[in-house]
């Protein structure tokens, strides 16, 4: 089988793999998440790539494409967090 994703990764190509999310407070991503995807809703807080510290609320089966480099404990009640990753 021909694989379509054997090239260098782009922002424009789907996510090549998801991950689960341990919110950590001292701790980035192992690589940084092109989005989100959240299974059971409450409260987010987030490092964005761009270094903003932001608190959101989202709702059961969230997809929140904006970049992050690190999901927080504190301030995170949202749960089955995983990172959707342009890296393999």
């Amino acid at each position: 089988m021909t694989n379509p994703f054997k090239r260098a990764p782009s922002l424009s190509d789907p996510a090549r793999n998801i991950v689960p999310v341990t919110p950590d407070d001292n701790t980035d991503l192992a690589d940084i998440a092109v989005a989100l995807y959240v299974e059971t809703g409450g409260t987010l807080a987030i490092h964005t790539l761009g270094g903003a510290l932001r608190t959101i609320k989202v709702a059961d089966f969230s997809i929140l494409p904006v970049g992050v480099r690190r999901v927080l404990a504190a301030g995170t009640t949202a749960t089955g967090i995983h990172a959707m990753t342009v890296m393999e």
